[in-house]
C-alpha cells in the first residue's frame, strides 16, 4: 500500500533541497512505492518583484549585512555537504520570484513528472546558478523532464494557474505552515524541516508496520 506524502516547499529554499536529498537517501533503502509524492507551493518571498532581486543585496538586507548573511548560511553549507549536495553560492546572482516555477511544478504534476522537475529546479538554482524566474530557463527544465518546451513557454506567457497556485500557497499558510519544507503524511501527520535520513527511515518503518497490521 502506498502512502500519500505531500511536500510543501519552494525551489529556492536550501533546506528544501537538503530535505529532499535526505528523504531520497531513506527511500533508497525503503520498500518500493512506499510514498506517493505530491509537491505544493510556498513562496519564501511572496512580495518579491516579478524580475527578482540581486541576491547579495537581498541577503544582506534580510540578515543585516554581509556578516549576518554568512552566519545564516554557514549551517546550510555544512548540511548540504554532509548530505552530499553541491551548492554553488558564488554562481547565484539573483533571487527570483518563484511563482512561475511553482506553476511549472503544478503542470509537471499533471504530466506525472513532478519529482524530475523539482530535482531539475534545485539543480538549476543551487548548482548551475540559473535564474529560475526566467521563462526560457523554466522551459528548458520542462523539456529536460519530457514536457513540451514550446507549450510550456506559451503557458508561462499567460496567467494560467496563477490564481490557483497563489491560493494553494495561501492555504498552506492558513494551515499554519510558516516555513518549509513541510511534509504531510497521509493527510494526518506533519513533519517539519529537513529531517535526517535516519528519521525518515524510522517513519517509513512505522508506516510499514501499520500497513502490515491493517492487512
Amino acid at each position: 500500500m502506498t502512502t500519500r506524502l505531500d511536500i510543501i516547499s519552494d525551489p529556492i529554499c536550501p533546506w528544501c533541497y537538503i530535505g529532499k536529498a535526505r528523504l531520497a537517501t531513506a527511500l533508497a533503502s525503503a520498500p518500493e512505492g512506499v510514498f506517493e509524492i505530491h509537491w505544493h507551493p510556498f513562496q519564501l518571498n511572496p512580495d518579491m518583484p516579478a524580475e527578482g532581486r540581486d541576491r547579495r543585496a537581498y541577503l544582506e538586507g534580510k540578515f543585516g549585512g554581509k556578516e549576518g548573511a554568512v552566519r545564516a548560511y554557514a549551517p546550510v553549507a555544512q548540511a548540504a555537504e554532509e548530505s552530499g549536495l553541491t551548492i554553488n553560492f558564488d554562481k547565484i546572482i539573483r533571487t527570483p520570484n518563484t511563482l512561475d516555477a511553482h506553476r511549472l511544478i503544478q503542470w509537471a504534476g499533471i504530466e506525472g513528472v513532478q519529482n524530475g522537475v523539482v530535482d531539475a529546479l534545485f539543480d538549476a538554482y543551487f548548482v548551475q546558478g540559473l535564474d529560475i524566474g526566467e521563462h526560457e530557463v523554466l522551459a528548458d527544465i520542462a523539456a529536460s523532464a519530457g514536457m513540451d518546451r514550446a507549450a510550456t513557454l506559451r503557458l508561462l506567457a499567460t496567467d494560467a494557474d496563477l490564481e490557483e497556485v497563489s491560493a494553494k500557497d495561501k492555504q498552506a499558510r492558513d494551515m499554519g505552515v510558516g516555513g518549509v519544507p513541510c511534509f504531510i503524511i497521509a493527510n494526518k501527520y506533519a513533519v517539519e524541516g529537513a529531517q535526517p535520513a535516519e528519521t525518515w527511515a524510522k517513519i517509513i518503518e512505522e508506516i510499514d508496520e501499520l500497513v502490515r497490521a491493517e492487512s
